[in-house]
């Protein structure tokens, strides 16, 4: 049966000579493999280009329940990206949120909330023309709601520690090595507060961000088991600095 959505291209690999499968995370379903065909054809009239990382598209999807790979009957760009594919703080971000959302995300089953989420702040990012210098941190908090691990804070007024593995701001000393303490736990705490609006207000050196970009890298390895090293975090370091 065939159904129209909406769909956030993750990675595609090649399937033969003509052919791709794509990991597209979609509006209805969620998370779901495609197999174009002939796309890499030179008479196919569907463009290579449209499955780059995170390209938001319109599809018009043959979806069949429990099956592993779909088929995409067609193909079209819902939003097309401006300055994205050409700032370079940008598109450093672009792969780090690609790889980000393949690790993380994993659902074979729609989460409206979460894609439509996805899809709004990735429009944002290209149209913004703000400084954009914190985003990966307020995305990287943001996104641990939708997956589960959001941190939480108790009642109290100094809330010293922050436990990685619970994801709780606390006033006791872990009884394990995954915390942070001090200055660090006070930034984390900013960036539960933060907007992507106003990530430019947060008062972070660059020594500081790069610690903070690690301790939540850990954080989503603390939670997501198999989720591994992040090959793109050095590629953000080198571009921010």
């Amino acid at each position: 049966m065939l159904h129209t959505t909406k769909g956030i291209i993750f990675k595609y690999f090649n399937y033969s000579e003509s052919s791709i499968i794509a990991r597209i995370y979609t509006e209805k379903f969620g998370l779901q493999s495609f197999i174009i065909k002939g796309i890499r054809g030179r008479r196919s009239k569907t463009r290579l280009a449209l499955f780059q990382p995170l390209t938001l598209l319109e599809l018009v999807v043959n979806f069949r329940e429990n099956k592993n790979i779909q088929y995409l009957k067609e193909a079209k760009v819902a939003y097309a990206y401006h300055s994205l594919p050409v700032d370079m703080i940008k598109r450093s971000f672009l792969f780090f949120i690609d790889e980000l959302l393949y690790r993380s995300i994993r659902e074979e089953t729609p989460n409206n909330l979460l894609f439509n989420w996805l899809f709004d702040t990735l429009t944002w990012l290209d149209m913004s023309d703000q400084d954009i210098i914190n985003f990966h941190l307020v995305f990287l908090v943001q996104l641990s709601r939708f997956l589960g691990f959001y941190p939480k804070k108790i009642t109290g007024d100094s809330l010293t520690f922050f436990d990685l593995r619970e994801g709780l701001f606390t006033n006791n000393i872990p009884q394990h090595p995954d915390y942070i303490s001090g200055k660090e736990a006070e930034q984390i705490g900013l960036l539960l507060t933060t907007s992507f609006e106003k990530n430019h207000e947060l008062k972070i050196t660059y020594p500081e961000r790069r610690k903070l970009l690690d301790i939540l890298t850990t954080y989503y390895q603390l939670h997501l088991p198999g989720f591994g090293e992040m090959n793109s975090v050095e590629i953000l370091h080198s571009v921010l600095g």
